[in-house]
């Protein structure tokens, strides 16, 4: 890849030149090869060569241009050990706490399951909200392996981007990344699947497809919110963000996004049909799911260092002293 850094230097010299001629040099030649020198972590200033004009010498001013172009790919992200440290091990920690909290869930007991789910089934689906009401008594063994199949792909799909050579530059950073998010979202999803009660849709099911074992057991007690819709909207947001971060300019942005919102979207349905969540259990898994996809790497963006101006100077020719202010802009 290259990257183009545009220079702009406005000189000003420290004596008068009306007596130069038009065909000298302003700079001295061994400073003509001088240049900024660009690296991945920043500049190393250096005497500037503008573009030397004949009508210009006799001025006290002169404009500068220069592009230069340098070979690897920038990073638009930062990783810093001890907070991304600080980070993923908080997130993976939380993750493995909120994991315990849900296996030790309680099962329903049979004076529970008798009085809500047979003796008053009825009524305990009229309690529900509108929203979810239709929902419940769902259960698809066939939906369920089906939403296997988008979820699946959705924590693949990060991984493909390394075939862009701009983010294989920076695979380390990325991956890094890629942990911290999904790390993020399994510790706001298990803390809160694991502290909060809501029985799953298939849970409300008499029809005798599933069982009464099933329907008590404690895993029917976590239908909020949706952790693989939220799994699998962090995944494709996070591949969608980070694509579109290292190519600015790709048509191929609107396709990652497209991808990004129509996989999780897949694995919401399929869950519903499925008889694992609500539609509000959904609908929040995949917008926590997207926001941690998007802010995550967003917070570790630079700082916008594309522009950087600092003064400059050096000798003429014929001894004179000059100084300028340089403003560069990469782009």
């Amino acid at each position: 890849m290259k990257k183009t850094t545009l220079l702009f230097a406005l000189v000003f010299a420290t004596h008068c030149f009306a007596q130069q001629t038009n065909n000298q040099s302003f700079f001295n030649p061994q400073q003509t090869s001088d240049s900024l020198q660009v690296n991945s972590i920043g500049f190393s200033p250096k005497p500037i060569n503008p573009l030397s004009s004949p009508s210009l010498l006799n001025t006290e001013a002169e404009i500068g241009f220069s592009i230069l172009n340098q070979n690897g790919s920038t990073s638009p992200y930062e990783w810093k050990w001890v907070r991304d440290g600080i980070w993923t091990g908080a997130g993976l920690a939380g993750a493995a706490i909120g994991l315990k909290i849900i296996q030790n869930k309680d099962d329903l007991t049979d004076e529970e399951f008798q009085r809500d789910y047979v003796d008053n089934l009825q009524e305990s689906i009229d309690n529900i909200n509108g929203i979810d009401r239709w929902a419940a008594g769902n259960y698809s063994e066939s939906a369920s392996k089906l939403s296997d199949i988008p979820f699946a792909f959705s924590f693949v799909a990060p991984f493909a981007l390394l075939f862009d050579d701009k983010i294989n530059d920076h695979t380390g950073q990325y991956l890094g990344m890629y942990i911290q998010t999904m790390a993020t979202t399994a510790t706001m999803y298990t803390l809160t699947a694991g502290l909060i009660d809501r029985s799953r849709p298939y849970v409300y099911d008499d029809s005798g497809e599933t069982s009464p074992e099933r329907r008590k057991k404690n895993n029917g007690q976590r239908s909020f919110y949706a952790g693989h819709v939220a799994a699998s909207a962090t995944a494709t947001f996070f591949a969608a963000k980070v694509y579109s971060d290292f190519n600015p300019d790709s048509p191929g942005r609107i396709w990652m996004w497209t991808a990004a919102a129509a996989i999780p979207a897949s694995v919401a349905y399929f869950r519903i049909e499925a008889g694992q969540h609500f539609l509000t259990d959904v609908t929040l898994g995949y917008v926590l799911g997207a926001a941690t996809g998007i802010l995550v790497p967003e917070l570790h963006k630079r700082k916008n260092d594309n522009v950087q101006i600092y003064p400059s100077g050096g000798t003429a020719f014929n001894g004179d002293q000059y100084k300028s202010m340089v403003f560069s802009y990469t782009f």
